[in-house]
């Protein structure tokens, strides 16, 4: 059911639980950080979780609280009111050591972008990456931002088991394995850091709309 339509945006109730904000744009980080400056204004109140995806925004509620007509009039309000320019996003730095053990598909990438494994890495540490959403699994970022001569096809035959950390290149994006799980990108390295650790407060280190450069290390020092 359509609570609300702005000229830019549908906002809806899905069940009895959560409002969704869709942008009708087209997808653009502009669009994008304006979804995020709702999400951390929206995170100030007491929600039951926040979840900005792809050109949208999905608020979960508990309607013991709050009626979903209040939640879509509040992300309406927020909407007007927010600007791209007011999303303050956070800068991280990923050290990743690259090739050998750590990175097997180096190489075939290498080969594929008719570079040397140095160039592939001077190319990748080089770039700076926007994580645009968290999926697949916990903790997983998709970035924007990878050079579009290191696009490389993904595997014929998917791995049974990625190690958690690798770093690898699908298509035109490349990401991190939270954790590890079966995986068809081509894995050029790998970083120590823990991005998933349901322990904590926040148990997912990237968040969307943060800003990611990595490090080439010689050695993999863990956290």
């Amino acid at each position: 059911m359509i609570a609300s339509k702005p000229n830019d945006v549908a906002l809806y109730l899905m069940g009895e639980r959560a409002a969704v904000l869709q942008s009708l744009s087209a997808s653009t980080l502009e669009c994008q950080r304006r979804i995020w400056r709702v999400a951390q204004q929206l995170r100030l109140d007491d929600y039951i979780d926040i979840v900005p995806g792809m050109n949208n925004l999905t608020v979960i509620f508990d309607p013991e609280k709050t009626s979903g007509q209040q939640v879509v009039g509040v992300l309406e309000s927020m909407w007007a009111s927010a600007g791209a320019q007011d999303f303050t996003s956070r800068n991280i730095r990923i050290p990743v050591c690259y090739g050998g053990e750590f990175g097997p598909d180096l190489e075939h990438v290498a080969k594929h972008a008719g570079l040397t494994p140095e160039q592939v890495i001077g190319a990748h540490t080089a770039a700076e990456y926007v994580v645009y959403f968290l999926g697949f699994q916990p903790g997983f970022a998709y970035l924007g931002g990878l050079p579009a001569s290191l696009a490389t096809p993904r595997r014929a035959e998917p791995r049974l088991s990625v190690p958690a950390g690798s770093v690898g290149i699908g298509g035109a994006q490349t990401g991190i394995y939270p954790s590890a799980s079966p995986g068809g990108w081509q894995l050029i390295g790998r970083t120590a850091l823990t991005l998933f650790n349901p322990a904590l407060a926040t148990p997912t280190l990237l968040q969307p709309g943060d800003v990611i450069r990595f490090v080439a290390v010689e050695e993999l020092t863990h956290d």
